[in-house]
């Protein structure tokens, strides 16, 4: 199947950027180009006043319902049939989807706070939940009004999923309480809720005895929230520490024990549409670093030149591979671990030839230590530092690799050895 854009997409996408640009005044203007990889922090209110606003216009939730689920548990189609009117969504296709995430990224718009809950979240629930935590849920996260943050890894147990020691105990009035550790959470400090993947049956190991909870942050004395500070000099990861927090029955999905399939499920749907757009930002700081080579006068380096030139042909490559793979539904085998091998090394080598072109100046802060912090990078710095994570987390590479092995090639599992703390 082909992946083209017909005369309704270029209606489609003439809509989308007169709304953009008529709602990007203000002090939503003054958001542009903020909240970003690395950059999370800035501008907060504004960016979840922002998030209400593309509530109101009904751009939240387009995706709901289309295209084909990344359910590894069933293999089958997921999401079918939503009625996204019912909760103030637009109608869009998969094509006009990303219609909508390239103009948003051409203007810069600012960074979504909210899209945890609306891309990862609710697809699951569409995909596992009840029709009763449908109704409860996704209205508030259709609306912008509800942000959350996802309880995956653990100290000891980061990309080893399976791995995980946060148990959550079930009382006798059907409330669990849940205690553990979790760790890298994502604006954990700004959400409202949680998914949390906790084990729920006493003396189970690997992915036998594990369920998928909601619950909500706003618990003094039974959650804790640490910033986490990196290289960067900002926190938008935390520690979440939960101390017998609560969480109630009728908010486990997909119901007590079927916790794997269900994490496994919201994998899934991390890597769609949204690479595109991401590619769109790649290419603004390519070409950010471009103009920094020609300024610096090492773009004249042979070397470095052709290093520029490979990385603008590599990003072109993820794009018709992006495309390639939504335009067969999203259903190739092993696609979203090649995407994320694909966009993770190349954005961590743009960051390292963003420092070559400079040359020994990359080193070198701010000149004014009066009125900046002796901690302020500028962007092309921020990129550097930033990118070094980028092939851990959202799962890394060797992790990536043993996926295509075992699930694409057929190779034999990896031997895993005890978990920490058994025999």
């Amino acid at each position: 199947m082909d992946f083209e854009f017909g005369a309704a997409d270029e209606a489609f996408r003439r809509q989308a950027r007169a709304w953009l640009q008529e709602r990007l005044t203000g002090e939503f203007a003054g958001a542009v180009g903020r909240g970003g990889p690395g950059s999370e922090h800035e501008r907060g209110d504004v960016r979840r006043a922002w998030e209400r606003e593309l509530g109101r216009g009904g751009w939240i939730g387009i995706g709901w319902g289309t295209g084909r689920s990344a359910d590894r548990g069933t293999g089958r189609d997921t999401g079918r049939g939503v009625d996204r009117a019912a909760y103030g969504v637009r109608r869009a296709t998969l094509t006009q989807q990303v219609v909508w995430a390239e103009e948003y990224a051409r203007v810069r718009a600012p960074g979504r706070c909210g899209h945890i809950g609306e891309n990862l979240l609710a697809p699951t629930l569409l995909a596992h939940g009840s029709k009763e935590q449908q109704d409860e849920f996704l209205p508030a996260i259709a609306r912008g009004e509800t942000l959350w943050c996802q309880g995956y890894s653990e100290p000891g147990a980061g990309s080893d999923l399976a791995g995980l020691r946060t148990t959550a105990v079930r009382d006798a009035d059907g409330t669990y309480r849940v205690t553990g550790q979790k760790i890298w959470t994502s604006l954990a400090h700004e959400a409202d809720w949680c998914f949390v993947l906790a084990r729920t049956e006493p003396g189970s190991r690997r992915h036998h005895g594990l369920s998928f909870l909601l619950l909500p942050m706003d618990q003094p004395g039974r959650i804790e929230v640490r910033p986490i500070r990196q290289l960067t000099g900002t926190s938008e990861f935390n520690e979440v520490f939960f101390d017998g927090a609560h969480a109630r029955a009728a908010h486990v999905v997909g119901g007590e024990g079927n916790g794997w399939r269900v994490a496994m499920g919201l994998l899934g749907f991390e890597r769609g549409v949204s690479t595109l757009a991401q590619q769109i930002g790649f290419t603004e700081e390519l070409g950010r670093v471009v103009r920094e080579a020609l300024r610096a006068g090492t773009a004249a380096d042979p070397v470095l030149r052709d290093r520029l030139v490979r990385q603008w042909a590599e990003l072109r490559v993820m794009r018709w591979n992006a495309l390639r793979t939504l335009g067969n539904g999203g259903g190739v085998a092993g696609a979203p671990s090649v995407a994320k091998l694909l966009w993770g090394g190349w954005h961590q080598r743009l960051g390292e030839l963003a420092m070559a072109v400079r040359g020994s100046a990359a080193a070198v802060g701010p000149t004014d230590w009066s009125t900046e912090s002796p901690y302020e990078l500028d962007a092309l710095q921020r990129l550097f530092l930033f990118s070094r994570a980028d092939t851990i987390y959202g799962g890394s590479d060797e992790i990536q690799r043993n996926i295509i092995a075992e699930r694409v090639l057929g190779l034999p599992r990896e031997a895993k050895g005890p978990v920490r703390g058994t025999p």
